[in-house]
C-alpha cells in the first residue's frame, strides 16, 4: 500500500507545472512584441529555395499556421492547428505569405489529428491529405527521421525552424518567410521551465537565447536538423512572457509517431 501511495505521488511530481509558474502557450496564441511582432524572431529572411518544403496553412475560421511537405500528398502540421473541421488553403512555394507558386484547397475531411492530443499540447500533430504535387526546387518535401534515429535525442544538434507569422496588414518583413538557427536542449531542461505534464518524452525544446524563437503564426511549422535535413519538430508551444524572453520553445517531437505517420500515409524510412 506504501508503495503504491509513493507512486501516485511520483506521478503528479513528474507532471506537475513548476511552483508558481504559468501554463506554456501554442506559439499561435503567444503575445507578440514590437518590431519583431508575428513572425520568426531575430532571424533572417530565407532566400527563395531555402526551404521549399514549409507551406502556409490560411483556415477557414481565419487562423494561420505552418507545415512541412512530407510526401506528393500529405503535408505534417501541429494538431492545435486542426479544428472545427474547417478546410485550409494551402501555399506551396511562397517567399511571401500570400504569393505562393500555387494553392490548393483541402477540406476538414483530408485533416488527421493525432487521437490522443489534449489541451496540455501532448501529441500535438496532425496530417493533411493533399492533391498530387510534383516536386521541383522551389516545392519539395522534406524527409522524416530513419527509424534508425528514432531514439536519437538530439541534443546539442543545430536545426532551423521557418515560418510567416500572424497574419497583419502590416507590410515590411512580417509578410516575408523568415528562418533561425537554434540549438536543441535536453528534455530536462526543458522541463524545468514548463514541468513534466507539457514535456513529455515525445517533445523536443530548443534554446533561444537571444530572442531567437518562432512567434505567433508559426504553430505547424518545422524544424529541420542541418545535419541530415530531416524533420525533428513542429513548432508547437512557448513561453507565457513573449517570443523574445529567452526561455525555451517546445516542438513536437516526430520520432516519436513515425508509426502513426506510416500507418496514415505509408511514408517510412
Amino acid at each position: 500500500m506504501k508503495l503504491f501511495v509513493f507512486l501516485i505521488f511520483a506521478v503528479a511530481a513528474a507532471n506537475a507545472v513548476p511552483t508558481g509558474v504559468k501554463k506554456p502557450l501554442r506559439v499561435m496564441d503567444m503575445p507578440k512584441q514590437g518590431s519583431i511582432e508575428g513572425r520568426i524572431t531575430n532571424g533572417y529572411p530565407a532566400f527563395e529555395g531555402k526551404v521549399p518544403y514549409i507551406v502556409g496553412l490560411s483556415f477557414n475560421g481565419g487562423w494561420w499556421c505552418g507545415g512541412s511537405i512530407i510526401g506528393n500528398t500529405w503535408v505534417l502540421t501541429a494538431g492545435h492547428c486542426i479544428k472545427d473541421g474547417s478546410g485550409v488553403t494551402i501555399y506551396y512555394g511562397a517567399s511571401f505569405r500570400h504569393e505562393a507558386q500555387f494553392t490548393h484547397w483541402v477540406s476538414g475531411n483530408d485533416q488527421i489529428r493525432h487521437p490522443h492530443y489534449n489541451d496540455q499540447l501532448n501529441n500535438d500533430i496532425a496530417l493533411i491529405r493533399t492533391p498530387h504535387v510534383d516536386f521541383w526546387s522551389l516545392v519539395n518535401k522534406v524527409e522524416l527521421p530513419s527509424y534508425n534515429d528514432r531514439y536519437n535525442n538530439y541534443n546539442g544538434w543545430w536545426a532551423v525552424a521557418s515560418g510567416w507569422g500572424h497574419t497583419s496588414n502590416e507590410s515590411g518583413m512580417h509578410n516575408y518567410l523568415n528562418c533561425v538557427d537554434v540549438q536543441i536542449i535536453s528534455n530536462d531542461e526543458c522541463r524545468n521551465v514548463y514541468g513534466g505534464g507539457y514535456v513529455i518524452d515525445n517533445t523536443i525544446c530548443i534554446n533561444t537565447s537571444g530572442g531567437k524563437s518562432t512567434c505567433s503564426g508559426d504553430s505547424g511549422g518545422p524544424l529541420v536538423t542541418h545535419d541530415g535535413n530531416r524533420i525533428v519538430g513542429i513548432t508547437s508551444f512557448g513561453h507565457w512572457e513573449g517570443c523574445t524572453a529567452g526561455q525555451p520553445a517546445g516542438f513536437t517531437r516526430v520520432t516519436g509517431y513515425l508509426d502513426w505517420i506510416r500507418d496514415n500515409t505509408g511514408i517510412s524510412y
